[in-house]
């Protein structure tokens, strides 16, 4: 390996290392009391060789918002990219958006923080970029599911929204539910138990809508039960550590695959 070569991988491992110390420090001391001069701390580097890599707060948070990104892509291309109905294909999706927030209930959050004003604005054109270029493989592979569907006859020829447009709708119900979820004792004053379960319900009400083949019952919980069931068994496998035991479990729990 020549002198060029070694210095770039230490560069990537030291710029791997100042992520990992910011994502754990944000699990531990929360996303608000996030401070480069800990971060720099916690490495064991001078805070001049984090604002090396990082020329502030702002840019190490879109970095590190980028790279969680991309463990989200994995799941959703084995949504995507599973060979079963196209209904179900986009349920898979949502499954791989909760599995995620089990697992990583952080990277939402600082997802959520990344995209305001605050932070977005503030960080470097070259930051935006690449946290661009990270994203747009998830919306390529929704778009793709939707123009399957108009492609198999799924969806009726004469939907006047084009595939870009009609996956906005389950993508704001998403996202305005994660958001009511995570400011937390919001939905208690209102009787929806699981919002997590309301959320897949609501889901298949958006598909009747759009009278998205094959029609589905969504005030049938236990055909509902199933139906993640199956899904979430077929293309994440029961095994999966980021699923819990029951399809549609306690409150604020993911929906799990389970034989």
């Amino acid at each position: 390996m020549g002198t060029r070569e070694r210095r770039q991988r230490e560069l990537a491992d030291r710029e791997r290392l100042f992520l990992d110390k910011a994502q754990a420090l944000i699990q531990r001391d929360g996303l608000l009391n996030l401070q480069m001069s800990r971060i720099a701390e916690e490495s064991d580097y001078a805070i001049g060789t984090l604002y090396n890599h990082f020329a502030s707060k702002e840019d190490l948070l879109v970095a590190l918002a980028t790279r969680n990104c991309l463990s989200r892509v994995e799941l959703f291309e084995r949504a995507a990219r599973w060979p079963g109905p196209t209904r179900d294909r986009m349920l898979a999706i949502v499954l791989a958006d909760l599995m995620m927030i089990r697992a990583q209930p952080e990277h939402f959050r600082l997802a959520q923080f990344v995209w305001t004003d605050v932070i977005w604005g503030a960080a470097s054109e070259a930051s935006r970029r690449r946290a661009l270029e990270a994203s747009a493989p998830l919306s390529a592979l929704v778009d793709g599911i939707v123009v399957e569907a108009f492609r198999n006859g799924d969806l009726p020829a004469d939907t006047r929204l084009s595939p870009q447009a009609l996956t906005v709708g389950p993508w704001a119900m998403c996202l305005g539910m994660y958001s009511l979820v995570q400011q937390d004792g919001l939905l208690d004053e209102h009787d929806v138990g699981d919002p997590y379960r309301l959320l897949l319900k609501q889901l298949q009400y958006l598909l009747n809508g759009y009278r998205w083949q094959p029609l589905f019952d969504p005030a049938d919980d236990a055909a509902i039960d199933a139906l993640v069931a199956r899904v979430g068994l077929a293309v994440f496998g029961a095994a999966s550590p980021c699923l819990p035991d029951n399809p549609l479990s306690s409150s604020k729990e993911v929906p799990h695959a389970q034989a």
